[in-house]
């Protein structure tokens, strides 16, 4: 026998109890490390004491043993659960108390921030910057829907599905006044969604074109040269206030461009000068009198 084990017995030769000296001869008895003693003195010399009940375990008992550690049979169960685990599988933890596998599984297991139980494996779970739910305690903020796998967005300490963020905190467009989720352009202090900021002719989008608006209505270069501008006097081009010649001189319900309002005779340039219209024409102040 290894150290610290023992022999129980019934003695049929002559020997004395090796701490009380009482004959041994018919009585039971306990041999360990090559000394005789009786049962009495065993238990209270010799035996080890469980580390559960912290009484000795005697010699009728079982004795369970694990790293220089010792129960009665009846003491090594489940800390948490109570079940016997004699012959299952344990974990010594703190305290000296030994766990079944699955309360220590559960014991281990990160805490739900929803309902606060633990998340064992095999649980669908959502996890965001270390923190973690059951995916059925992924709510929204705001309506308490389940969000679960689905797409969220992070508020301080809250999280809200796409409906209620756009409801709550999305930019509302200037058109169709529906929330803006993602991307969207500004005009004027005010949000727009691409698709709706468009040509009011031809309908295509005018995000990062150049574009005219007239009143509440927008237009693109082209649609706005076609439906819309003035057409000069002069050249009958139409007048865009885009490139060359941004100015406009306007004179009785006509207009031209600034470069083109010169003098019919003479070709003077005659943006902000003196001019004379004659039979529908325009001339610089000296050509009439060599008409």
């Amino acid at each position: 026998a290894g150290p610290g084990s023992y022999t129980v017995g019934t003695m049929s030769e002559r020997f004395d109890c090796h701490y009380c000296r009482d004959p041994l001869q018919g009585k039971k008895y306990v041999q360990k490390e090559g000394r005789h003693c009786c049962v009495k003195c065993f238990e209270k010399f010799c035996a080890n004491t469980c580390t559960e009940c912290k009484k000795p375990i005697g010699a009728d008992s079982k004795e369970l043993h694990f790293k220089n550690r010792y129960w009665h049979d009846n003491c090594f169960r489940c800390f948490k659960c109570y079940t016997s685990l004699v012959n299952e599988p344990f974990m010594l933890r703190e305290n000296n108390k030994v766990w079944c596998s699955n309360c220590t599984a559960t014991q281990d297991a990160p805490r739900c921030k929803g309902c606060f139980k633990p998340i064992i494996a095999g649980d669908q779970n959502v996890e965001y910057k270390k923190m973690v739910w059951h995916k059925d305690c992924f709510t929204c903020s705001q309506c308490k829907k389940v969000i679960g796998s689905g797409s969220f967005f992070p508020k301080g300490d809250d999280f809200y599905c796409v409906s209620c963020h756009e409801h709550k905190f999305a930019k509302t467009c200037a058109k169709c006044k529906n929330p803006i989720t993602s991307g969207g352009l500004t005009y004027q202090e005010q949000p727009w969604h691409s698709e709706c900021f468009i040509c009011s002719n031809c309908k295509r989008q005018l995000g990062g074109k150049r574009f005219t608006a007239v009143e509440d209505q927008f237009y693109c270069v082209d649609c706005y040269k076609e439906c819309v501008a003035k057409k000069c006097a002069g050249c009958k081009n139409p007048i865009t206030g885009f490139g060359r010649g941004t100015s406009v001189v306007n004179y009785e319900d006509e207009s031209w461009h600034d470069y083109c309002f010169k003098c019919t005779k003479c070709a003077r340039a005659l943006a902000n000068k003196r001019f004379v219209c004659h039979n529908g024409k325009i001339y610089c102040a000296d050509c009439p009198q060599r008409l």
